[in-house]
């Protein structure tokens, strides 16, 4: 007597029967993919606004360069403030990967909105000296108004750095300020820099000019130098010998392009906490899942004990299950796929950043819902084959 074997069900059968599972209840099958959606939605979103952030760090530093290096004064083995020698620029130049090198000096000198002003109340605005060459090197722009050197060079006229600016209330070049214990013109007002913001809360004047109206003694007490790329380092490493040979340890050497990619990396803590608090989303939207197909096996055992009456085997039964899960978790995973690209989106356009949303976390999001939702339909999927015909149409 010839045995007869159960007919096999095609891939497209049992994604059929599955999806015509989650048909028949359209309510809960939308409730349990939006646990799904949330927790990949979040994850995602945290991944793609960190790479926008990137993205816009790295245009940034592009645009402002990451080849400037700031040397200035530490302090002497005593503990008292050191200086820097007068010659020191001319000594930089000879460095061979310098391409540019400029400084500012500081005066004792402030700078007030009129002469009325008590001497007490300075708004901590340093005063320095400027080279003209100053904002090529450290790729200062101005907001409004000229720069010293579009003007005389040696005459009582200032340019103020954007917080100053906000300070003393000039919104704008042509109001004099009370400097050194003496008018002079503002000419114009430079925008942030993010590189030097040092200059960001100082009054700028003329290294000529602050030597003729002044006393400055001509000393330079910040240096700043833009390097071919590929030798900053070996610039970095001679830099404070060849600033001051004869204590190169009371110079101080910087490359401010570090701390700010460091003040952007501060965020990853942040990040690491959505992250987690996304994965926790995640195994919620699992365990929902996992819910849902349970009470979905209780509700059906009539159909389930039909379908084995009329010969469908544990086997295929347990296909259509695990079927409907996995096409339940893959909808919550590519609608939180595609909130979170929107997410990003939308954030990344309102802070004026390029949208940056890795394809390897959008197809590693997808494949971990697909196997959450596996895992989560497994043992439902197992309690369906297992149960009798008999037993699932006797209740």
């Amino acid at each position: 007597m010839t045995r007869l074997r159960p007919a096999r069900l095609a891939a497209a059968d049992v994604l059929r029967l599955g999806a015509a599972g989650l048909r028949s209840r359209p309510l809960r099958m939308v409730l349990s993919a939006a646990g799904i959606a949330i927790g990949i939605a979040a994850m995602l979103a945290v991944v793609g606004i960190s790479a926008s952030s990137r993205a816009e760090l790295d245009r940034a530093l592009a645009g402002l360069g990451t080849n400037l290096l700031i040397a200035g004064p530490g302090q002497t083995l005593r503990g008292e403030d050191a200086s820097l020698p007068a010659e020191s620029l001319t000594m930089v130049r000879r460095i061979g990967p310098i391409r540019s090198v400029s400084a500012t000096g500081r005066l004792d000198a402030k700078v007030y909105r009129t002469d009325r002003i008590p001497a007490a109340e300075s708004g901590s605005i340093a005063v320095l000296a400027a080279r003209l060459d100053l904002p090529a090197t450290v790729r200062a722009g101005l907001a409004r108004g000229r720069w010293l050197g579009d003007v005389v060079a040696d005459g009582p006229a200032v340019v103020l750095g954007a917080t100053a600016a906000e300070r003393l209330g000039v919104r704008a070049p042509g109001p004099r300020v009370w400097l050194g214990g003496k008018w002079f013109a503002v000419v114009g007002i430079l925008a942030p820099v993010p590189l030097a913001p040092e200059l960001d809360a100082a009054a700028l004047v003329g290294w000529t000019a602050a030597a003729k109206l002044l006393a400055f003694d001509g000393a330079p007490t910040t240096v700043y130098t833009r390097s071919v790329e590929s030798a900053v380092e070996d610039v970095r490493r001679v830099l404070a010998a060849t600033v001051n040979p004869a204590a190169p340890n009371e110079v101080q050497v910087s490359r401010p392009s570090e701390a700010l990619a460091a003040a952007r990396a501060g965020d990853a803590a942040l990040n690491g906490l959505l992250l987690g608090l996304g994965a926790v989303a995640l195994l919620v939207g699992g365990v929902g899942v996992a819910n849902t197909m349970v009470v979905s096996v209780l509700e059906r055992r009539a159909e389930i004990g039909l379908r084995r009456a009329l010969g469908a085997t544990g086997g295929q039964i347990c296909q259509q299950f695990l079927a409907e899960s996995l096409l339940l978790a893959g909808l919550g995973g590519v609608a939180g796929a595609a909130v979170a690209t929107a997410v990003t989106a939308v954030w990344s356009w309102w802070r004026s950043w390029p949208v940056a949303m890795p394809v390897w976390a959008l197809a590693g999001g997808v494949a971990a819902t697909v196997l959450v939702g596996a895992v989560a339909g497994l043992y439902p999927a197992v309690r369906a084959a297992r149960l009798a015909p008999t037993e699932a149409l006797s209740r």
